[in-house]
């Protein structure tokens, strides 16, 4: 019976190490490991040098409907969802996978992903619970987040009807990836 407890509490480490390594804050390392929360403080010290980021996480599901965010979490959700459905994986696995995905295909910003892994599993509890949902565009026929119920059909993502301050905001970058676009099924393989 001990040996079992010794085996979880190694695997729990394992994952909250890799989750921590990704940037996961507290509350997610709380729900997804069963070690306790003074032991995950310091595995969190010991691994990025400094206590963990303190204060609530959103519990808001606006954010993911501005244009930038809903394009970036569009994208984790839909490989996410594929992972799922391939049966490749499930859980906090499919979740860790499908944001390695999205971070590979996203450059970063100085600031880091605009897609904190936080926030994508926030993203995974919405879609779990109802109150966000994958729907196709009317224009293009790609899946993005929206809120629960949206009418079918009625739905246009903001690739197809950008924001005009979206133009304004940055101008595009070539990227080495728009070079050289590598195949997602390639990814997923080396993801899992």
């Amino acid at each position: 019976m001990s040996e079992k407890s010794i085996v979880r509490e190694a695997r729990d480490i394992q994952l909250a190490m890799e989750l921590i390594s990704l940037g996961a804050r507290l509350q997610m390392l709380e729900s997804e490991t069963q070690l306790s929360r003074g032991r995950l403080i310091k595995l969190y010290k010991e691994l990025r040098g400094s206590p963990p980021p303190k204060g609530m996480l959103p519990f808001s599901t606006d954010w993911f409907m501005t244009w930038e965010q809903n394009i970036h979490s569009s994208m984790f959700c839909n490989a996410w969802q594929f992972l799922l459905k391939t049966g490749l994986c499930s859980g906090v696995d499919a979740v860790i996978k499908a944001y390695r995905l999205y971070l590979e295909q996203c450059p970063q910003q100085e600031s880091g992903p605009l897609l904190a892994l936080t926030r994508a599993w926030t993203l995974v509890r919405f879609v779990e619970s109802g109150m966000l949902e994958l729907s196709r565009c009317n224009c293009c026929g790609g899946n993005f987040i929206t809120h629960a119920h949206q009418p079918a059909g009625s739905f246009a993502c903001s690739l197809c009807q950008p924001p005009s301050r979206a133009v304004k905001r940055r101008k595009l970058i070539r990227e080495t990836a728009d070079i050289n676009p590598q195949l997602l099924d390639e990814q997923v393989k080396q993801a899992v």
